[in-house]
């Protein structure tokens, strides 16, 4: 009994030094698993452009990225940082009202960083904050080479709803930087180099995303303060797959049509050409004019009906031949489904097609689309 009394003594008097020992050991190995966690990213950043820069004047910024985290704006030339809200997981926006003493002007630069624990990631707005400006681009690489975009692919999505995914990817320069804008989706996205040359991402189709089947898409890349643009020229809806009456044992994917000789009739003209007459119309007509003239009245009579029977049938001889050499040509315009440009292809007969026909143009010939 009394060695039971003695170790419960000792534990008792133990446990508070346990304690003040454990605390200190699981709030570090908490700091540590927060500090090594994964890089925060900045897949998207962008300004909303204003026609000028004056005080009151509004820049509202965009930024998508690392969700949970801090992001913060530094503007050179204006007097204090600017803190972003995070509305969304991951999309974080803020406002700058451009005061009397800051001297913002259209080459400062916008520094974003976004820090999650203790890491941090930075980025540089590409854009100017001015419509009329355009993007800085680095002196130092005046003389290296252009960056090229080599192809500019995209998977399509069935239906462009929130939710749905449409998969980007670019090849060109490697070691470069890519972004991408598209009309309906605010902000620029970047594509990262998944392999040499290589650039590919999935974005997400937003609730407040306006994006339409034609939207223009524009990819970037950028290296060594250069950069080359191309816009996608495939549309964004991937065609639905086509029901079939049995199953196959091997069906090839289904991909969306995208035509560039496909057109539609917008009209079939008619066009008169007459022909310009010879002096053998011209000269049998006077000779028949004259002789009948000449069978009129007598004396100075008779050469006066004679002259003037010869002066008309010389203009009767050239309308007549004028309209035995009036021909009738034909000219269809044609309107491009892909980029609206039109076309007008002639023929010497009726080629049979009707305004609102759907054609196709191949080398010049015109064939329906069947």
């Amino acid at each position: 009994m009394k060695l039971r009394k003695t170790l419960c003594v000792t534990l008792t008097a133990l446990l508070p030094l346990c304690s003040l020992t454990l605390v200190p050991a699981v709030a570090h190995a908490q700091q540590y698993e927060r500090d090594n966690r994964a890089d925060p990213r900045i897949r998207g950043f962008n300004v909303e452009e204003v026609r000028r820069l004056a005080p009151g004047v509004e820049l509202h910024f965009d930024l998508y990225g690392t969700p949970g985290g801090s992001a913060t704006l530094r503007i050179d030339g204006a007097t204090r940082n600017l803190n972003m809200t995070e509305t969304e997981p991951g999309q974080y926006v803020g406002t700058y009202t451009i005061g009397t003493r800051d001297r913002i002007t259209n080459a400062s630069a916008v520094t974003a960083n976004l820090r999650v624990g203790n890491r941090v990631a930075t980025d540089v707005l590409s854009e100017s904050v001015v419509r009329t400006g355009a993007p800085r681009a680095n002196r130092r690489g005046d003389l290296a080479a252009v960056p090229r975009i080599e192809r500019f692919e995209v998977r399509g999505s069935e239906e462009l709803s929130p939710g749905s995914d449409l998969g980007f990817t670019v090849f060109g320069t490697p070691g470069a930087r890519v972004e991408l804008t598209m009309v309906g989706a605010r902000g620029v996205f970047f594509l990262p180099e998944v392999r040499p040359g290589e650039y590919s991402a999935d974005y997400t189709i937003r609730r407040d995303d306006r994006i339409a089947p034609d939207s223009r898409v524009t990819a970037t890349i950028r290296s060594n303060g250069r950069y080359t643009t191309q816009v996608l020229g495939r549309p964004l809806l991937a065609a639905a797959p086509r029901p079939v009456a049995a199953p196959v044992a091997t069906a090839a994917p289904q991909t969306a049509r995208y035509c560039t000789n496909c057109a539609t009739v917008e009209a079939v003209n008619v066009v008169e050409v007459s022909g310009g007459g010879n002096y053998l119309g011209t000269l049998g007509g006077a000779v028949v004019g004259g002789l009948l003239g000449n069978q009129v009245g007598s004396g100075s009579g008779r050469q006066a009906a004679t002259v003037a029977g010869a002066v008309g049938g010389a203009m009767a001889g050239r309308s007549i031949e004028r309209n035995q050499r009036q021909t009738q040509r034909y000219e269809v315009v044609v309107r491009y489904t892909g980029n609206g440009a039109t076309q007008t292809l002639q023929y010497e007969n009726d080629p049979g097609f009707r305004a609102g026909e759907a054609v196709r143009v191949n080398n010049g010939v015109l064939s329906r689309d069947q």
